[in-house]
């Protein structure tokens, strides 16, 4: 008998329940993964609250990281005993065991601790997409990006700056500003206090940026698409604020003839794709010139005072669970 979050409503982080499982045994194309460390995301928040339908109960969580004790007579890739991470699959990584396909898994050399791989596997894997095919960045160029001081900001600040970029990055606090600054931001904004779309202008003597991501959602939106040149794209990637609706695309036009996308992690990092996206990911942690902040740790029990921290935007970094 294992352990695991579930949740069996929709609701706040109040529906979260630690309770006894019973882990299927895996399909001939699934391996069983004991977590050794488990990520805590604002997707999480996402399937608990209903944003994300699921069918009930379900567990939660999709990133993790640990070693397989079991794989399906079809699994050539992994055997008993390899440290692998993942960040995808079926909901269920908040528990000691989960069962998942193979193709999901990425290895894990071990020069990543399992702490670093469950805290940057869904937070890493999205910086590399959103950088490096999303809209491939250029050295020299100017972006802006919310939320620096967050977990996926976090890691922004630092490949971009890696990559010779100038990330502006908005930050809602003055202690954010400075984790942003420590982590290569070229300039940042606080918006609590400034105006966003203003000193993009000034910062860019008046260009403004090719592109723009933005994970906040629904309060950034339409600022989001001033700080836009003419036919720049506006790559919003999240809801931390509540998902954007009822989008007149007229707008587009009216701004410059602007590009919108809504990618996800799960378009990109499919079968086949997954272990070269995380191979680069890894090799920027190796090298030094990624470095992984695991700012809080929890019990796998306490994944309700996890998520209240999160939604609460009180966390800085990654958060993870410990099983």
């Amino acid at each position: 008998m294992a352990k695991r979050i579930q949740f069996g409503s929709t609701g706040g982080p109040e529906v979260l329940e630690f309770v006894d499982f019973e882990p299927r045994q895996p399909g001939p194309q699934d391996i069983r993964v004991r977590n050794h460390a488990v990520g805590v995301n604002y997707i999480d928040n996402y399937f608990r609250s209903g944003l994300y339908p699921t069918p009930l109960p379900s567990g939660l969580g999709t990133e993790a990281a640990g070693v397989v004790e079991a794989v399906g007579s079809e699994v050539d890739r992994f055997k008993v005993g390899d440290r692998v991470a993942y960040a995808g699959g079926p909901l269920g990584a908040y528990s000691d065991l989960h069962v998942l396909p193979a193709a999901m898994a990425v290895r894990l050399p071990s020069s990543i601790s399992f702490e670093q791989a469950a805290a940057v596997m869904l937070k890493g894997l999205t910086v590399q997409y959103l950088l490096r095919q999303t809209y491939k960045v250029e050295a020299g160029e100017t972006i802006l990006f919310h939320a620096a001081a967050g977990g996926v900001g976090s890691l922004a600040c630092q490949w971009a700056a890696a990559l010779g970029v100038k990330l502006i990055g908005t930050v809602s606090s003055p202690a954010k500003a400075e984790r942003a600054k420590a982590l290569g931001v070229w300039e940042v904004i606080d918006y609590s206090h400034e105006d966003v779309a203003k000193r993009v202008l000034e910062l860019t003597d008046g260009k403004k940026c090719p592109v723009v991501y933005d994970g906040v959602g629904k309060d950034t939106w339409e600022t989001s698409l001033d700080c836009l040149q003419p036919r720049g794209l506006m790559v919003s990637f999240g809801n931390a604020s509540g998902a954007v609706s009822g989008v007149n695309l007229g707008i587009l036009s009216q701004k410059g003839s602007l590009y919108v996308t809504r990618p996800t992690l799960a378009s990109y990092a499919v079968p086949g794709a997954v272990q070269g996206m995380a191979d680069e990911l890894f090799e920027m942690i190796a090298s030094g010139k990624l470095k992984v902040d695991v700012s809080q740790q929890y019990a796998l029990s306490d994944a309700a005072k996890a998520q209240t921290a999160l939604a609460a935007r009180e966390t800085v970094g990654s958060t993870i669970l410990l099983p």
